[in-house]
C-alpha cells in the first residue's frame, strides 16, 4: 500500500518553498511531501529528510537518487536535528516540516506489529532496537500500564484493560498483536465492539507513543525551533491526535508571546471533504506552522 501524503497543497502553500533554499523534513517517510519540495528548492537547494525507520529511508533513498536537488538522508530521530545540523556543517534552514503520523506502509507491511488487524509480534518500536511493546506489556506494573492507556490513548477503560493484562500474563506471555486484542475485547464492555473505533485503536496508539517517546521527541525539536531554523523560515506540524495538537498548539502560543515565532495558523488547518474522501486517514490531520522571528542565544 503507497502512501498518501496528507495536506500536500496546504503543506506547499505554508512553507513555499523557494528555489535554492534549505528545507528539512524531519519525518521524510516515503517521501510524499519530499518530492514536492525537492522539486520546488531546484538543483541549487538543498533537502534534508530524517526517518526512524531505516528500511522505509531505504526506499525513499532510491525514489530519490536521479533528483537533481542535494538531498542528504539520514536514519536518525528528528529530535537530534541542532547536532545533525552542527555535525553536518549545513547551518540553518529555511523550512521545517514534521508529519507526526506514520505511514501506511508502516502499519501494513512492517512486521512490527502496529496495526491489530494482523497477527505480527507486538514490537511497535519504529528503529529494530529498543524497548518493544511487548516488554512494556508483559513487564509494567497494572497502575502504570492504566496511566500509559490514559495519557497517550485516552482510553476510558484504561484500568480495565490493565488489570485484564496482568491476569492473563500470569498464564502466559502477550508476544503478538492477537495475544493483546484479545484480551482487551474481553476487557471493555460488548457495545465497545461497535463503536466507530475498533476496541484496540487506543491502546495500540498508546503503546506506540510510549515506545517511541514520541511526545517527548516533539517537545524536545519544539524547544529547539531557533537552533534549527533561520529568521523568516517556516515550521509546518502535522498531527494526528489531541495530545501533539494541544503541545504545537501551546508551544506555539508561548513562542508568539516571547517574539520568538509568529503563528500563521490561528486555527489548525484540516483537510477538505475531497481530500477525506479521498485519503480518509486525513480525517484526523492538523496543519498549524509559524514563522521564526527571532534567536535566542
Amino acid at each position: 500500500m503507497s502512501h498518501t501524503p496528507v495536506l500536500l497543497n496546504k503543506v506547499l502553500e505554508v512553507l513555499s518553498p523557494e528555489p535554492g533554499s534549505f528545507v528539512i523534513d524531519g519525518t521524510v517517510d516515503g517521501g510524499g511531501h519530499a518530492e514536492k519540495i525537492i522539486k520546488a528548492i531546484g538543483p541549487k537547494g538543498t533537502f534534508l529528510g530524517l526517518d526512524l525507520d531505516n528500511e522505509l529511508l531505504e526506499k525513499t533513498r532510491a525514489r530519490f537518487k536521479e533528483a537533481k536537488a542535494k538531498v542528504i538522508l539520514i536514519n536518525d530521530n528528528y529530535a537530534n536535528l541542532p547536532n545533525i545540523l552542527k555535525d553536518r556543517h549545513l547551518g540553518k534552514a529555511n523550512g521545517l516540516l514534521l508529519d507526526l503520523g506514520f505511514s501506511s506502509e508502516q502499519l501494513e507491511d512492517s512486521g512490527r506489529g502496529f496495526s491489530f488487524t494482523r497477527n505480527e509480534p507486538l514490537l511497535m518500536n519504529y528503529k529494530s532496537s529498543g524497548v518493544t511493546a511487548a516488554e512494556v506489556v508483559n513487564g509494567l506494573e497494572e497502575k502504570k500500564l492504566a496511566e500509559i492507556f490514559w495519557l497517550y490513548g485516552e482510553e476510558r477503560f484504561s484500568r480495565q484493560i490493565a488489570k485484564h493484562i496482568i491476569e492473563a500474563r500470569r498464564h502466559k506471555k502477550i508476544i503478538t498483536t492477537f495475544d493483546l486484542v484479545e484480551i482487551i475485547k474481553n476487557a471493555v464492555p460488548k457495545f465497545y465492539e461497535h463503536g466507530r473505533l475498533h476496541p484496540a485503536t487506543r491502546v495500540f496508539q498508546a503503546l506506540r507513543i510510549y515506545v517511541n517517546q514520541e511526545l517527548s521527541n516533539l517537545e524536545e525539536i519544539l524547544k529547539n525551533l531557533t537552533n534549527i531554523l533561520k529568521p523568516d523560515a517556516v515550521v509546518a506540524i502535522i498531527s494526528f491526535h489531541s495530545l501533539e495538537d494541544r503541545l504545537v498548539k501551546n508551544y506555539f502560543k508561548e513562542m508568539d508571546k516571547e517574539g520568538t515565532i509568529k503563528i500563521i495558523t490561528k486555527k489548525p488547518i484540516v483537510a477538505g471533504v475531497d481530500e477525506v474522501r479521498l485519503n480518509p486517514r486525513s480525517r484526523s490531520a492538523k496543519l498549524r506552522a509559524g514563522i521564526i522571528k527571532i534567536h535566542k542565544y
